[in-house]
């Protein structure tokens, strides 16, 4: 029996090692940022469905007897497939969105009334429901906000709909489903991100659905067993970015410079693989002497990003403050600004965790203390969330 009231959250990510790289078909390792999304979704009976998305803004409802009568053979054709311009046009006439709602609030309506309908129509009735999500993830940072909304959207709604059992027991913190079940979540969550962002890799929603480090080389997606849980500071920036122009220019870059840039993706790839060897063995027993081999690959891979021309100077001043606190630092995405990440020992103080983060934010950046290699996609019982997180959702 599910719940009357079902919270659920799921992780954003973060690329440890293999950024741009990775376009030309070599490993890059992504792995699950407790910076998380939270979805709460309250069953009821007044026949409408309540959409809250309080981050952007955004407060819809639909009267459920309007989504009984509609046509919703078009959503047969959707399959594994990048849904049509046709099948958009379609949703957006069902979901009631007018030609001046910007583009980022009308494809996060669109992704929930596509898996809303796709999930709960074979269903004799449409469920009523209110669903408010929240995130802990800053949007459009590259750390798979949208990849963790559309995971939350998925397992809620099957959840709900009886097609996956609700896995948490009484008296349980929190719990996770089964393996076959993440999988069917992952997959409904990657049709989410689809109708998002039209042809998706499938890392940011398999990252948010699994949790840990995945690997990921020319399309293809494995979970690494048991990747150790590392704490880091994450650093937005702040300096916008277009990922489209950055991989661009590392094309033309390696076109024009092929005996310069090869050895570099071909370095990167190997940086890659020498830290999926050292996490695999710090899951067994961590060191401080993996602690100083994951530094030497942030340092590596920052100088090859460099030289791939995607760096920047917000970042460059990111990597000079950590570094005088005697720590390490890396961009995490497509550079050019945007995020980084720096890697905390476990022997760090607490007052000089605090130095370097006020450090940070007297650059003017935003930063984060949080850690990455942790859990997928989980089921909540009210009581066990975090204080702020708890009071993030009572504000709503």
């Amino acid at each position: 029996m599910v719940s009357e009231v079902l919270l659920v959250s799921a992780p954003g990510k973060v690329i440890l090692h293999g950024e741009h790289a990775v376009v030309h078909g070599k490993v890059a390792l992504a792995v699950a940022l407790n910076l998380r999304t939270f979805l709460r979704l309250q069953r009821h009976s007044d026949g409408k469905v309540d959409l809250n998305l309080p981050n952007i803004g955004i407060r819809r409802a639909w009267d459920v007897a309007s989504f009984q009568q509609l046509d919703t053979s078009f959503l047969e054709q959707g399959g594994t497939t990048v849904p049509t311009p046709e099948q958009m046009e379609k949703l957006k006439e069902v979901a009631g969105l007018t030609e001046d709602c910007p583009n980022h609030e009308c494809l996060a309506v669109l992704a929930f009334i596509y898996l809303y309908l796709s999930i709960c129509r074979k269903q004799r009735t449409l469920p009523s429901m209110d669903i408010t999500v929240w995130s802990e993830l800053p949007a459009g940072a590259g750390l798979g906000s949208s990849g963790a909304y559309s995971v939350c959207l998925a397992a809620a709604l099957l959840t709900i709909s009886g097609v996956i059992a609700n896995p948490l027991k009484d008296g349980e913190p929190v719990s996770r489903w089964s393996s076959e079940e993440l999988e069917l979540i992952n997959k409904w969550a990657f049709q989410g991100e689809k109708v998002i962002h039209g042809n998706p890799s499938g890392v940011d929603n398999a990252v948010s659905t699994w949790g840990g480090a995945l690997r990921y080389q020319e399309g293809k997606i494995t979970p690494l067993k048991r990747p150790p849980t590392l704490k880091i500071l994450l650093t937005n920036t702040k300096v916008p970015r277009s990922t489209k122009v950055l991989v661009s220019s590392v094309k033309s870059r390696l076109l024009k410079f092929p005996d310069i840039m090869a050895p570099l993706l071909t370095s990167i790839n190997a940086i890659s693989l020498e830290c999926e060897r050292v996490l695999g063995e710090m899951a067994a027993a961590p060191t401080p002497e993996h602690y100083l081999v994951l530094e030497e690959l942030i340092d590596m891979n920052q100088h090859h990003l460099n030289a791939l021309g995607v760096g920047h100077a917000s970042l460059d001043q990111l990597c000079q403050v950590t570094r005088a606190h005697g720590l390490h630092s890396k961009l995490t995405g497509s550079g050019g600004g945007g995020c980084g990440i720096t890697l905390l020992r476990t022997d760090m103080e607490r007052p000089e965790v605090e130095a370097t983060k006020q450090a940070l934010e007297s650059c003017g950046f935003d930063c984060w203390e949080t850690s990455i290699g942790t859990p997928g996609v989980s089921v909540h019982s009210a009581t066990s969330l975090d204080l702020p997180v708890q009071q993030g959702l009572d504000n709503l």
